[in-house]
């Protein structure tokens, strides 16, 4: 499977403090929940304002006044540090305080007119998330890590977009030049029992929480984020769950680039993973489907629900909501 979306293109296809380290084992992608934002006295109004303005998004956003020796004294104590001061401020003070970027908190600087949020270390650890998130306030993020530079998407937000967090820190040297030359491949999902053993190269993704519920999704080409966002709010509507109990959306690999799903399911704060078709044809669904007899591809909807749910059990059938878009629910 791939985290880019894809579908068919017939219409009736389905379709303790020693260092500052992220809250959640290891590195979760991205993730950052507790910020403090250093300020000089005189810029205090503006750290007000970004803790009224972005402060709801974190478990904890505390303000503390700059001084010579701020970020040793509170190093460990927070996941990154949002410095409302000069890059070569925050750049020289923390510098002797690095050690390795999977434990040190991240740092991120932005002036006092807050027209740049710039990552300075811990990008895909939680300074370009937050640069993205003071872009709500009129910064511009300005991210040099090679991904986000390039446009593509690494492993580290790979695993965000999954709530899952990279076991071997090391491999993603090597899995995210893979990303860079387009040459990564798949994402692929293991289901236990069962050991594994890898090299230095292969990358290890574990889930965060307890394995959720899948929103398998096929539509038809061009199918917008409106429309994928109320048939996704329909069909959870028919269940028990809620966005909150959604793992990923799953969908199939013949469209690289569906621009609607991938930016509907961003939007929710969602990861989306393309399962091949060998993969669908495992877990085809009950519900006879078009693009079987079209292009000989088993019904997306049902088929990616199933493979992509731990159990791999499929919850609610496909419905076809506003004729672009199909959703089933897997487990």
């Amino acid at each position: 499977m791939s985290t880019e979306t894809d579908d068919t293109d017939t219409s009736d296809a389905d379709s303790d403090g020693s260092s500052g380290h992220c809250s959640t084992p290891d590195s979760d992608g991205e993730v950052a929940e507790e910020i403090a934002v250093v300020a000089f006295e005189r810029k205090m109004e503006t750290a007000r304002e970004i803790v009224e303005g972005i402060g709801d998004r974190y478990d904890a956003i505390e303000i503390i006044e700059y001084h010579g020796d701020v970020f040793a004294e509170h190093w460990g104590e927070y996941d990154c540090f949002v410095g409302l001061m000069a890059s070569g401020i925050a750049m020289r003070k923390t510098a002797p305080l690095l050690d390795d970027k999977w434990d040190d908190p991240a740092i991120v600087v932005v002036d006092e007119a807050l027209t740049w949020a710039i990552p300075i270390t811990g990008g895909h650890h939680g300074a370009n998330q937050i640069a993205d998130d003071l872009a709500s306030m009129g910064a511009v993020p300005a991210m040099t890590t090679a991904s986000e530079a390039a446009d593509k998407q690494g492993v580290e937000k790979q695993a965000k977009a999954l709530d899952a967090h990279v076991v071997n820190g090391d491999s993603t040297v090597a899995t995210n030049l893979a990303v860079l030359d387009d040459e990564l491949g798949p994402i692929e999902r293991l289901d236990g029992p069962k050991a594994v053993m890898v090299g230095d190269d292969v990358t290890v993704l574990k889930r965060n929480a307890d394995d959720g519920i899948v929103l398998g999704t096929g539509s038809v080409s061009g199918a917008t984020v409106e429309q994928f966002h109320d048939a996704w709010d329909a069909t959870l509507a028919e269940t028990d769950y809620d966005r909150g109990d959604v793992e990923f959306v799953a969908t199939g690999t013949r469209k690289e680039d569906e621009d609607g799903m991938l930016a509907a399911a961003e939007e929710w704060g969602m990861g989306v993973v393309a399962f091949e078709k060998e993969d669908l044809e495992e877990f085809e669904g009950p519900t006879p489907s078009r693009s079987r007899e079209l292009i000989g591809w088993p019904g997306i909807a049902e088929a990616s629900a199933i493979a992509g749910g731990s159990e791999h059990e499929l919850l609610l059938e496909k419905k076809r909501h506003d004729d672009a878009v199909t959703v089933a629910v897997g487990r």
